[in-house]
């Protein structure tokens, strides 16, 4: 390297020597300080040193751009560097990574802060529709089903029968108002006035989709991408909980003991038997609606007296097979897989029972009473026989009450079947039924 006084004028008079890529000229007044000189024309000062015995070049920047006075601070703060064991093309390199990152940050937290609900939603329903808990899924296929109802687009028309003034289709999901803000700006003052106009519509719908969006928003709070944007603890404010309705049970929507008997009598003139059957099997057992319209033939053991319910809470559960229940199973035709099959649903099983019950309880001179309501009336009726709780709620699925009851009671099949049978004996008696049993077994169907 040829080292001269740099000046405007020498400077300016550097040229690449004949036959070569590039010329370095070096400045005698600065240690480090060079100017490149390419065959094309082009001139940038450099800086070259020595450091940890290697040799070691970089650009400080073009001759139009930085003056020589500049460009001789420049290399000597950079031998200061070197001179310190510090490479300054480290220097540079780490902080052009660091600026790298927080132009990501920004850019990832801008990304968070624009995420939708909807679009946070579908992965929170994805990550915990795959979850397992002890080889089992978390979230059963009823829960799931809650969560894509709570969501549904509407206008769809709707397959089962309708109440007075309802539309034939189906409404949007309870938190598609919310679905299309920003996640950010899910407020507590957001989810007031949600809760304040759903809440007038359909209460009880209203106060079961607060709990999924509530569990949603912590989940939210707690995830890696969704934490700075959420707003946490916005459902534990005063004015959103004093919005949340209160779930009110059905009042006299249980059969009484006097109801039973005219009960019995107007289901079991049912024109489709298969229907009438499914009414009294969800008053003898106490079981979910869908539960025990999705009951399979495979399902039933005839031997061992026993019904395995798809359980919404368990999994699964298995329940007694009572006599009468027996009779009324053993005597319906075998279309399908269902025991409670149907040749024009496209199920292939029950779906709408209702219409039936409905016209059944007119005919009966009997109040309003739900499908559900069936299910209370196992429950409220079984302590006509002073059943222990504990056996009524294993029959029925309800979870453990006691720590007694979810931790040292595991009843046998056997002994619930002690108690079922004496259930359905009483109700059948206060119906004024005769059980006149039949060998069950493969009938030919016409």
């Amino acid at each position: 390297m040829k080292r001269e006084n740099f000046t405007s004028a020498r400077v300016a008079a550097f040229k690449c020597e004949p036959g070569k890529q590039q010329s370095i000229y070096g400045d005698r007044k600065t240690p480090g300080l060079g100017l490149r000189v390419t065959a094309a024309g082009s001139k940038a000062f450099i800086f070259e040193t020595s450091l940890n015995n290697k040799t070691i070049r970089m650009t400080i920047g073009d001759l139009r751009n930085w003056k020589i006075g500049d460009a001789q601070a420049e290399a000597s703060r950079l031998k200061v560097m070197t001179d310190q064991g510090i490479d300054p093309r480290q220097v540079i390199a780490d902080a052009v990574a660091a600026k790298e990152a927080e132009r990501a940050a920004l850019i990832a937290q801008q990304a968070r802060e624009s995420v939708t609900v909807a679009e946070a939603w579908q992965v929170y329903v994805a990550e915990r529709s795959a979850s397992m808990k002890d080889g089992k899924p978390e979230w059963g296929e009823k829960h799931k089903a809650h969560h894509s109802y709570f969501v549904q687009a509407g206008g769809v028309k709707r397959k089962r029968g309708t109440r007075p003034g309802e539309s034939k289709k189906t409404r949007p999901g309870v938190l598609v108002p919310l679905m299309k803000m920003r996640l950010a700006d899910v407020d507590a003052k957001a989810i007031a006035a949600w809760l304040d106009k759903e809440s007038k519509q359909a209460p009880t719908t209203a106060a079961q989709a607060f709990r999924a969006l509530r569990a949603f928003l912590t989940w939210c709070a707690k995830h890696e991408t969704y934490s700075a944007a959420v707003q946490a603890g916005v459902c534990q404010s005063d004015d959103v909980k004093r919005k949340v309705p209160t779930v009110q049970v059905k009042k006299n929507d249980s059969l009484r003991r006097a109801q039973i008997k005219p009960w019995f009598e107007a289901v079991r003139k049912i024109g489709n038997p298969v229907i009438a059957a499914y009414l009294q099997g969800l008053l003898l057992t106490g079981a979910r609606r869908n539960e025990l319209a999705a009951l399979r033939w495979a399902d039933v053991d005839f031997q061992w007296k026993s019904l395995t319910i798809r359980d919404k809470v368990e999994g699964e559960r298995t329940i007694p097979l009572t006599p009468y229940l027996e009779h009324l199973i053993a005597a319906l035709p075998r279309r399908n897989e269902f025991v409670f099959s149907s040749p024009t649903a496209a199920s292939g099983r029950l779906e709408e029972p209702r219409i039936q019950h409905v016209k059944a309880l007119a005919a009966a001179a009997l109040p309003a009473l739900s499908l559900h309501g069936l299910r209370r009336s196992f429950g409220t009726l079984s302590e006509w026989v002073e059943v222990p709780a504990g056996i009524v709620a294993q029959i029925m699925g309800h979870k453990p009450s006691a720590i007694a009851e979810k931790h040292y009671i595991q009843r046998e099949l056997d002994l619930l079947h002690l108690w079922h049978v004496k259930i359905e004996a009483w109700i059948l008696e206060q119906a004024g039924i005769e059980l006149v049993p039949v060998q069950a077994g493969l009938r030919a169907v016409k």
